[in-house]
């Protein structure tokens, strides 16, 4: 009998998975794997894997089945050795299109969110019991405003077109990009995206290239007064040269949603900060957007257990 393992998961319940893989005479369990032996154990012998944040590493991938498929709930899959995955013959597939308009929706939400110092104001109010306007120093107006976004797939167009709405100038950076339309952002070097953006918004992959992609360096490039919202991967950004150009002022204020590191650690230097917002991974999540997740990713399973070609395959 084919078996179905769910590692870990942060949705409340795996009912489209479960009725799947049964519906297709598999065994399924369910597991709550927070480190590599958990889920080595989890997977051993499983034909399928569906993983949300669990390492799936050479070792684990070794102990699956024979030709076994891992299933990454989400966009990202950097916890799953893919180069493993590509040795051991152990398919991996994806889910990018589940939730591009929710994780647009909460960057765009944290971008105005920040331009507009709410938290500033809001973190005055309950400390000092009042404060004036300009004591959050200038306020620039959204038709003043350039929004930098580092990435233009799906989600960082999402985000453009919202932007736009609100009459903000929208540039980007992607090596990677083709032409992206007479409506679509002007693309620039990174240096000069930083220089001009008063808000930069993350929407790359986190690979060996772009790993702590906001450093030092970049913040020294970036716009004196800019905000940071991060709702990609957190290893994009160098958290000590974050933390460092905020205390200098360089950056105003930071909306992260995702960590190098999750739960966030209680000694995280990031925590030092009141100017930085944080959510918990959140970006992705609403009802609708949970549904479609979950649903595409059971049709995966469908696919992993029928010997069909898989919709998302990456590995």
């Amino acid at each position: 009998m084919p078996r179905v393992v769910v590692t870990d998961q942060a949705f409340g319940g795996v009912e489209q998975e479960r009725a799947v893989a049964t519906g297709l005479g598999a065994e399924f369990a369910e597991h709550d794997c927070r480190d590599e032996q958990q889920t080595l154990q989890a997977v051993r012998g499983a034909d399928v894997a569906l993983v949300n944040f669990a390492p799936v590493t050479e070792s684990v991938l070794a102990a699956m089945a024979p030709g076994a498929t891992v299933v990454r709930y989400g966009i990202g899959y950097d916890n799953v050795d893919v180069d493993a995955a590509r040795r051991l013959g152990v398919a991996v597939a994806n889910v990018p299109d589940y939730g591009s308009d929710t994780v647009a929706d909460h960057a765009v939400a944290s971008l105005l969110c920040l331009l507009r110092r709410l938290p500033d104001y809001d973190r005055r109010i309950r400390t000092d019991g009042w404060c004036r306007p300009t004591d959050v120093g200038p306020l620039v107006g959204f038709a003043s405003s350039t929004v930098g976004l580092v990435g233009t797939g799906r989600i960082g167009m999402a985000v453009a077109a919202r932007l736009r709405a609100f009459g903000i100038e929208v540039v980007a950076h992607d090596p990677y990009a083709g032409d992206l339309g007479p409506d679509g952002p002007q693309l620039l070097p990174l240096p000069e995206l930083l220089a001009r953006s008063h808000a930069v918004s993350l929407h790359c992959p986190l690979v060996p290239e772009t790993h702590h992609l906001l450093g030092r360096d970049a913040f020294a490039a970036l716009r004196p007064g800019a905000v940071l919202v991060n709702t990609s991967r957190g290893g994009l950004v160098d958290p000590d040269a974050l933390v460092d150009a905020i205390a200098a002022g360089t950056v105003a204020a930071a909306a992260i949603d995702v960590f190098e590191s999750e739960p966030l650690p209680a000694d995280s230097v990031l925590r030092t900060r009141p100017e930085i917002l944080f959510t918990p991974h959140a970006a992705f999540y609403s009802l609708d957007s949970l549904d479609a997740l979950q649903r595409l990713a059971a049709d995966e399973v469908s696919r992993a257990l029928q010997g069909r070609p898989l919709r998302s395959r990456v590995a």
